[in-house]
């Protein structure tokens, strides 16, 4: 397992955990990070922060910090 900050651009996954404090943990699950989901890092931005990523047919920008604290066990590269 690898913190979601980690995978490449285009790089896939799935959910695993969220090692963030109990209110970040549940703003992000309130946005449909939940164990399980498959994810796919789409975009990073010149400087790298933040990313964005596409999670349940959504895309969503995070900020590294938050991508850091999501495990995700990695898929392989689309």
């Amino acid at each position: 397992m690898r913190a979601l900050s980690e995978l490449p651009l285009g790089g896939c996954g799935r959910l695993a955990a969220i090692d963030a404090a109990c209110g970040a943990s549940q703003r992000l699950m309130a946005m449909g990070f939940l164990p399980g989901a498959d994810i796919k890092v789409v975009g990073v931005a010149p400087f790298g922060d933040p990313i964005t990523v596409e999670i349940r047919g959504r895309r969503v920008s995070l900020r590294r910090a938050d991508a850091a604290a999501i495990r995700v066990a990695e898929a392989g590269l689309a």
